[in-house]
């Protein structure tokens, strides 16, 4: 898996949301990731959210993390916006440092392959430090997607140290 370091400006993705965790998204009766996706593509709400860029992509932004990987967050199926967009909930991803880990393949199944090499590659790199503010995943063609987590720069760790 292709890995690279790159620095986002921040902007909104307005869409369907939910709250869960990792250890209720592993259970058929309690994930809500999945049916979210579901509803999205059924209803067809890239062409309906208002305020959607011309050029966005779909997103899907993990936010407000209760603490870390085994805590509730919530996920966010929708397009990057303008402006608030009336009638969906709406995320700021944070600006900052972003690991960019890209994969190909049949979805869901290479999504779901793909972060399970990001918990791998966090659990052998200690010393690279997830933010827990804003993740994203852009699916910039039907078989590919790219999955930014928001890393904490060298200074934001001397600062936390001293």
């Amino acid at each position: 898996m292709d890995v690279k370091l790159k620095t986002v400006e921040p902007f909104t993705v307005a869409g369907l949301q939910v709250r869960t965790r990792n250890s209720e998204e592993q259970q058929g009766d309690t994930a809500r990731i999945g049916p979210m996706w579901q509803r999205f593509f059924t209803e067809g709400l890239f062409d309906q959210i208002p305020a959607r860029q011309s050029e966005s992509f779909v997103y899907g932004v993990y936010s407000d993390y209760e603490s870390d990987a085994t805590g509730y967050f919530n996920v966010t199926a929708g397009v990057q916006v303008d402006a608030t967009s009336a009638g969906y909930p709406a995320v700021n991803v944070e600006g900052g440092d972003y690991l960019v880990f890209s994969a190909k393949g049949p979805m869901p199944d290479c999504v779901i392959e793909a972060w399970g090499l990001i918990w791998a590659y966090f659990a052998d790199n200690p010393q690279t430090l997830r933010r827990f503010t804003t993740d994203f995943e852009v699916y910039n063609a039907p078989d590919s997607v790219a999955i930014y987590i928001g890393v904490q720069s060298s200074d934001e760790r001397s600062s936390a140290s001293n």
